[in-house]
């Protein structure tokens, strides 16, 4: 239980830091509301319609399928820098792990995640 002493000091200087800088923010920051900041635009075309508008899901699934195809390039940088030194369970490992993302590429493939309207 000793152990995780620090971790939980920490987490707590950490939430403690946060809290402080946002309080002082809210205190420090001007404050002049209006009318005009509260468009949604405060300079430029006058807005028409409503700012909640619905999007094409195909937007949001692109940008997951980027961000899954980035983390995989973080993972993949650093163990192919260091594979010699983890031996053929790794290699195996990487194997399944890159196979596991081919399967999902294929399956938004399938399901049109890719095709840009």
């Amino acid at each position: 239980m000793q152990s995780y002493v620090p971790f939980v000091m920490f987490t707590a200087i950490g939430f403690a830091f946060i809290f402080v800088t946002l309080l002082m923010a809210r205190f420090v920051r001007p404050s002049a509301p209006n009318p005009n900041k509260q468009e949604t635009y405060e300079c430029g075309p006058v807005p028409v319609g409503d700012a909640w508008n619905q999007f094409n899901i195909h937007y949001y699934l692109f940008a997951l399928l980027f961000v899954v195809f980035d983390v995989e390039a973080a993972f993949l940088y650093p163990w192919a820098m260091a594979f010699r030194m983890f031996g053929l369970y790794a290699v195996v490992e990487m194997i399944i792990f890159i196979a596991l993302l081919g399967v999902g590429l294929v399956y938004a493939w399938r399901r049109e995640a890719l095709e840009w309207e």
